[in-house]
């Protein structure tokens, strides 16, 4: 590689760890924290300015209704100040080349357009910014600003800048107190070895406006799972749960299992395996938040498989949640913006029904967070995750020698699976490591400590 581009890229030194752990989520950051338990050095990328993946944004986890934060905020914490983790945001892996039993792998680091050695998080460029912007992380329910710190509890706690809405007026240089703000920054380029990778990738929820039948993306009061878990959430968007159109508590919710997956009209045949959980879980909390309301749940069938989850069903039964067996072949809405949904009721032999609810939840299915192809050499199944070598005796295990997968990244599953399979994959990397003597030496992890204090203060 060169020490410069033509599009202004650069490559920083080159970085030596015994591990890479692609993705920042629970099951990356499970990972990350047993092999540096062993003494091994550990890089972590992850996509987003951020690490926490998908479960920072929920509220509860099914069926105990813990604290999803208080869950997965420690793990953050404990790999942010790990002395054997480093982790890299908003950062992506371009080319991973195998040399020997190790790997050479190619980083880029994206710019923020923050120093981040001055940056200390204090939100003033955030206040200052005159631009509202809908924001991601609240399902595009909530509004951000074209500079802002990803969410209450990030890590790390750094601003961004979103340059597509920036109008460059120049109120967040002036409101920044360590003069951290930089428009100039480029993207990096990072060379990096190491012995051993672990998928960790996660997944993405289907898009609703793949479902145009459900009026996804369309319909203002039909919302995904996501969009509502952060309604749920004491810290979301409203505050409490009020339907998007007109800021009304919802009376009446219905929920739509399998949108999108068991479906082969939209290329998804398999169960995503974590959606009645989820719905019967939102429903319960829903039924808390909103003493008065009435839910409804049409589905195909309940799959409640795991532990303590047939008594989580009942307890929503008994509850007062209604359970419809139904297809659902069509959401409509009337002049007042309140969903219709037209079922065919199986229990009712076949009998088809319009019913109208204030909103409508679609519990979307579940399809891989990234495709490794052409970057990472792992295999990649016929559903579109990441194949294991043997799904039964060795989950963790890709076709790919040293190459391992943790979570979601191989197939839809719930949290405490891929905390398990987290711990299992980063067992199947130490094995691997010692097997083949790759670990790096000290000489190796003192240049990897300079290396990262110059990539941590990019101007």
């Amino acid at each position: 590689m060169s020490a410069g581009s033509s599009t202004g890229e650069t490559v920083q030194q080159r970085l030596v760890f015994d591990a890479l752990v692609v993705g920042g989520g629970i099951a990356g950051l499970q990972s990350a924290i047993e092999l540096g338990d062993q003494g091994y050095k550990v890089l972590i990328v992850e996509k987003a300015p951020s690490i926490g993946g998908k479960m920072i944004g929920l509220s509860k986890v099914f069926p105990t209704l813990d604290c999803s934060s208080c869950i997965c905020t420690p793990r953050m914490a404990a790999a942010a100040h790990h002395e054997n983790v480093t982790i890299f945001t908003y950062s992506e892996v371009r080319r991973t080349e195998r040399a020997g039993s190790r790997f050479q792998v190619e980083v880029v680091r994206k710019p923020r357009y923050v120093h981040e050695a001055d940056c200390i998080g204090c939100r003033l460029c955030e206040y200052a910014c005159p631009i509202h912007v809908e924001h991601e992380f609240e399902g595009n329910l909530g509004a951000r600003k074209a500079i802002y710190v990803p969410f209450a509890n990030a890590i790390p706690q750094l601003a961004l800048v979103d340059l597509e809405h920036c109008v460059f007026c120049g109120l967040c240089e002036k409101a920044c107190p360590t003069h951290a703000i930089n428009f100039l920054q480029q993207p990096e380029e990072i060379a990096v070895e190491v012995g051993t990778i672990i998928l960790a990738t996660g997944y993405k929820m289907m898009s609703p406006e793949r479902l145009k039948l459900y009026g996804g993306g369309r319909l203002r009061n039909v919302l995904t799972s996501l969009q509502v878990e952060r309604l749920l959430a004491p810290h979301g968007p409203y505050g409490r749960v009020l339907r998007p159109s007109d800021g009304k508590a919802p009376s009446s919710i219905g929920y739509v299992q399998c949108a999108g997956s068991r479906d082969q009209s939209v290329g998804v045949s398999y169960c995503s395996r974590v959606c009645c959980m989820y719905a019967i879980k939102q429903a319960m909390l829903l039924s808390g938040s909103l003493p008065m309301v009435d839910i409804t749940i049409y589905y195909m069938d309940i799959r409640a498989f795991g532990k303590g989850f047939e008594q989580f069903f009942q307890n929503a039964k008994a509850m007062g949640i209604e359970f419809v067996k139904a297809k659902v072949g069509r959401i409509t809405e009337d002049e007042n913006q309140n969903p219709v949904v037209r079922v065919e009721v199986m229990e009712q032999d076949g009998r088809v029904e319009e019913r109208k609810h204030d909103m409508v939840v679609l519990s979307l299915g579940l399809l891989p967070g990234w495709d490794p192809s052409g970057v990472v050499p792992a295999e990649i199944a016929e559903d579109g995750f990441i194949r294991s070598a043997d799904p039964l005796l060795a989950p963790a295990r890709t076709t790919a020698e040293g190459i391992f997968v943790a979570g979601a990244a191989a197939g839809p599953k719930d949290i405490p699976d891929s905390i398990v399979e987290a711990g299992a994959a980063a067992m199947e990397a130490a094995i691997y490591l010692r097997r083949n003597g790759s670990s790096s030496n000290g000489d190796e992890r003192a240049v990897n400590e300079q290396a990262a204090v110059v990539a941590q203060g990019r101007g």
